[in-house]
């Protein structure tokens, strides 16, 4: 009997010590240094005001998170909610919530805090979101329930990805507390980090959150700098100062790959750069010359810009919709031909070209923009660089300021028709006009639900914007990235159409 116990005993303290030595190996630890390609707006830390575009969710997706999200192996994977469910007639999507699940200051979260976050969200797709849902029902604390007021084949692409950041899910009561500002400068979320601390305009630094409901983070603390310069961005992965550098040019992620220490992974989220032409509905002006739009397409070396710019890993592309895109038309981009660009502009009354006045362009992507610059200078459209911080761009984009010619680009997730919606149709938040004729197909495909009569309208609405010139498409974006010699898992291609890692499963080496 004794020595039955004694055995007992051995196996027991044998399995504790196991117990113990894993979870030892599970404590997060070490500090992972990303450099980023602009500068880090506080904004970013709500997800009540997010543009639409991928950038803010290299935050929003580290501090915070969502009912649905894309994350490594799941497209769109139950995330806050264990599970939902979409009712026969499409018109109810109910969500159940994980139990347990705490916030960082270690409120619960509730589906108080679901119908908060939502009722809350002002950023882009708030408006088609709230002209869709009828009612957001709490039907106990774990259980919520949306009504929409008629079937939205749309609703989880714009709920449940990074189309919108809709579902990001803040705690009500202390976003009560302290208010928006107060909620910016110290945000508390449900995400794998915590925040720490914020320099604005040089740092911030998250610690890694134990009780995460998916894993606990390899990496204990994240610093995030902002690193607008290019080459300096390049300098640090090389010398070690940051063990990630995010969105290389060209010519520097060339240096990179030539040092055995180093790599460079190029990211295959949905993004694409164009050309927006905002005063092509104005009568008085040149640009509704469809003549000018088209010259200004053909001005434009696609092939290029993407090798001095992209290393060859942005695809040329011909309509605004990112390739990778379900429902996305699949064309050639338009030919390179400066000589019928300068034709068509003769042809319009500019035999020597025109001032086109200043051109601003979405910051962080110098080539790009030198090199689209210098095309349409060549070909007589004279324009001259307009520099803006990153912020500052998004708001008079999304207030309409932007005027004549910009070059903007748009990553986040979802499909043909949630850029559509936000970007063709005239109703779109950022968008400075439109024709009746697409927006009376992108009404008939939001509440169409067989799949191929809802593709051939989303691809009629892109032959159109193809047709009418309403855009110069420059390239599918595919940022380069330096990976540092102390990382051993980098995680920037495992989510859905992001550029950025899955922070919590990131690894560095022994």
């Amino acid at each position: 009997m004794a020595h039955a116990l004694r055995q007992f005993l051995l196996i027991a303290v044998a399995a504790l010590g196991a117990i113990a030595s894993t979870a030892a190996l599970a404590a997060p630890a070490g500090k992972v240094t990303i450099a980023w390609h602009v500068t880090i707006s506080p904004s970013w830390f709500d997800p009540s005001t997010a543009p639409p575009q991928i950038t803010p969710f290299g935050m929003l997706y580290a501090i915070h998170d969502a009912l649905v999200r894309p994350y490594p192996g799941h497209k769109m994977g139950a995330s806050l909610a264990e599970s939902w469910q979409e009712s026969p007639d499409g018109k109810t999507y109910e969500f159940k919530l994980r139990p347990g699940l705490k916030f960082h200051n270690g409120d619960p979260v509730t589906t108080e805090d679901v119908k908060f976050s939502f009722e809350r969200y002002k950023g882009a797709g708030s408006k088609v979101l709230q002209e869709h849902v009828a009612e957001v029902e709490i039907v106990d604390p774990l259980v919520v329930r949306f009504h929409l007021k008629q079937p939205w084949p749309d609703f989880m692409t714009f709920y449940g990805t990074t189309a919108s950041a809709a579902g990001i899910i803040v705690p009500k009561k202390y976003v009560t507390q302290v208010g928006d500002e107060g909620f910016r400068k110290h945000p508390i979320g449900a995400g794998p980090y915590k925040f720490v601390s914020n320099k604005p305009g040089l740092e911030v630094e998250l610690e890694a959150y134990p009780g995460y409901w998916r894993r606990v983070p390899n990496v204990k603390t994240l610093i995030m700098k902002s690193v607008p310069e290019a080459t300096t961005r390049a300098v640090m992965v090389k010398t070690g100062e940051s063990d990630i550098s995010l969105v290389l040019d060209g010519p520097e992620a060339e240096e990179i790959k030539r040092d055995p220490r180093l790599q460079v992974v190029s990211s295959k989220h949905a993004s694409i750069f164009w050309i927006e032409f905002t005063e092509q509905w104005d009568a008085k002006s040149p640009w509704h010359d469809k003549r000018l739009r088209l010259a200004a397409n053909l001005a434009l070396d696609r092939k290029r810009i993407n090798e001095a710019a992209c290393l060859g890993f942005c695809p040329p592309a011909g309509v605004i919709v990112p390739r990778v895109m379900d429902f996305a038309l699949q064309v050639e981009p338009p030919a390179y031909d400066p000589g019928k660009a300068k034709q068509l502009l003769a042809d319009a009354g500019y035999p020597k070209g025109f001032d086109a006045g200043e051109f601003a362009s979405i910051p962080g992507f110098p080539t790009v923009t030198e090199a689209v610059l210098n095309d349409l200078n060549a070909a007589g459209i004279r324009v001259r660089l307009r520099a803006m911080e990153r912020a500052t761009f998004y708001g008079a984009w999304q207030e309409k300021k932007l005027r004549g010619l910009f070059m903007t680009a748009a990553g986040n997730s979802g499909n043909a028709a949630s850029r559509v919606e936000t970007f063709i149709q005239s109703k779109g938040a950022y968008a400075y006009g439109g024709y009746p004729d697409i927006d009376e197909l992108f009404q008939q495909q939001a509440v169409e639900r067989d799949v191929g009569r809802r593709e051939a309208l989303l691809h009629k609405i892109q032959q159109l914007a193809i047709e009418r010139a309403m855009y110069a498409p420059v390239m599918d974006l595919r940022t380069l990235n330096g990976i540092g010699p102390r990382i051993a898992k980098h995680t920037i291609t495992d989510v859905w159409m992001s550029p950025f890692p899955s922070y919590e499963d990131m690894e560095l080496k022994n």
